[in-house]
């Protein structure tokens, strides 16, 4: 079993001094098989350590607590317990990777979505019984539909948009046609939700995406991956179409010429997205495809 330890600083406050204990320590700072105690003018204090349990990951986080709850002071410190739950998060969640469907059929599996709940993490430490050892940490998994769901969901299209774009621009026909491949084909589960940036990735010159002319404040400048708004563009107008719920859509700073004014959809790495949510009780299908000697992108939206 793999194992993490993750202590946060602790306040002896008898002796008026601190140790701090990391995972690279041979040792932690605190740790005992027994209560001990802290004196102060207050009350004593009693500290104990407990090993917070991530089934899913099989991974083990130990911290310290006290009666006062886990805290660095004696009185109840509710911004240590979040800070310690949102660590946790930054370790355990992550989001699910819908399926895809390649044109032959085959199903390409998706990973469910890992989260860790963490208010009532929270909520649980902030009432721990004194001496509690062990605690099962509260993290919930939503699956990716299956294979079996997927099949024959290519079937009926329910929406399709097209826009057009200057085939003899090759850095901007290169990154329409990588972005389009890279959304193709993922299917999205009732209620799961769909990132552009996060399918899509990185654009690097790694990856194959070229320079091309983008909008940054309201002028046209060179930039790695230029052009793949208009990938994003073109599939807001095909989900929008089919009744997908929109989450998060920003617009250019000007207007762009391959959709109609107000209906773009501007992304970049690290800073907006585009996302929606399938609300409907049956998944759908995103189908994108770029003729680069005509200089057409396509997308279009399928269900059973």
């Amino acid at each position: 079993m793999k194992k993490a330890l993750i202590l946060l600083p602790l306040l002896f406050l008898g002796g008026g001094c601190s140790a701090i204990a990391s995972a690279n320590d041979t040792k932690p700072a605190v740790m005992h098989s027994s209560y001990f105690k802290s004196e102060t003018k207050q009350k004593p204090i009693v500290y104990w350590p407990v090993t917070l349990k991530d089934s899913w990951n099989e991974m083990d986080h130990n911290i310290t607590m006290n009666d006062f709850g886990f805290i660095l002071t004696p009185e109840l410190d509710e911004d240590s317990l979040r800070q310690l739950a949102s660590e946790l998060a930054s370790q355990i969640d992550k989001a699910m990777v819908n399926p895809k469907l390649k044109e032959n059929g085959e199903v390409i599996a998706g990973q469910p979505r890992v989260i860790l709940a963490e208010e009532e993490l929270i909520e649980t430490l902030r009432n721990l019984e004194v001496g509690t050892s062990e605690l099962e940490l509260p993290i919930y998994v939503t699956e990716p539909l299956s294979a079996e769901e997927i099949r024959g969901i290519d079937q009926k299209i329910v929406a399709s948009y097209k826009s057009y774009f200057n085939p003899s621009v090759a850095g901007r026909s290169q990154n329409v046609f990588l972005s389009s491949e890279a959304i193709t084909g993922v299917v999205i589960g009732p209620g799961d939700s769909f990132s552009f940036n996060h399918t899509v990735g990185q654009r690097t010159r790694e990856r194959g995406y070229q320079e091309a002319k983008e909008i940054v404040d309201k002028e046209f400048v060179m930039g790695i991956g230029g052009g793949i708004c208009q990938t994003s563009s073109t599939l807001f107008n095909a989900v929008d179409q089919a009744g997908l719920e929109m989450i998060e859509r920003y617009t250019h700073s000007r207007e762009v010429g391959y959709v109609p004014a107000g209906r773009d959809a501007t992304v970049s790495w690290g800073g907006p997205d585009f996302r929606f949510r399938n609300p409907f009780s049956y998944p759908v299908l995103i189908r994108s495809s770029v003729d680069k000697q005509r200089g057409e992108i396509q997308v279009t939206v399928h269900k059973h």
